[in-house]
């Protein structure tokens, strides 16, 4: 088969090929590189919620970036609680540069996260954000804190084992 018909009957197999398999899979390589890295700047709520129960200091504090009426309405245990907007003219007195931090804001629908974390490393912190946000950390069950005091809800069934310590991930 010549180059020019090998080309076509490539072009051929990807245009009818599903929308999966359309644009083919990374080479292992690549792939193993891009997750890696996913994993550099990223943490989810699982974790974060082992790290904070297990006994001793988990080496990171979590960062709560949004509004005050958020806040009260709910949020993480322990968490410091810095909106975005003053990161640059508060973190200092709030963030030791040599610990991480764990930032999260509502949900998988909001960029607050994403916001904070890089006003945070612009500043020089080490920073992750916290996949899933305060959305799944009340939706996987974990306790939280109100302004009227703890509160927790029962674990989704959609987001964790109803009747598993974890979810084996």
């Amino acid at each position: 088969m010549t180059n020019a018909a090998t080309a076509t009957a490539t072009a051929t197999a990807t245009a009818t090929a599903n929308p999966v398999l359309r644009v083919a899979p990374a080479a292992p390589a690549e792939a193993a590189a891009y997750f890696r890295a996913s994993l550099v700047f990223h943490a989810d709520v699982s974790d974060v919620a082992a790290a904070l129960a297990a006994d001793g200091d988990p080496g990171f504090v979590v960062l709560d970036s949004r509004s005050t009426e958020s806040w009260d309405q709910g949020h993480i245990p322990g968490a410091i609680h810095l909106p975005t907007a003053l990161i640059p003219e508060q973190a200092e007195q709030l963030l030791d540069r040599s610990v991480p931090v764990v930032t999260y804001c509502w949900g998988p629908g909001c960029n607050g996260a994403t916001r904070a974390a890089l006003a945070l490393a612009e500043l020089g912190y080490q920073v992750k954000e916290m996949l899933g946000g305060f959305e799944y950390w009340a939706r996987e069950g974990f306790a939280y804190e109100t302004w009227e005091g703890g509160a927790r809800r029962a674990a989704d069934p959609l987001t964790a084992p109803v009747d598993a310590e974890n979810c084996g991930c």
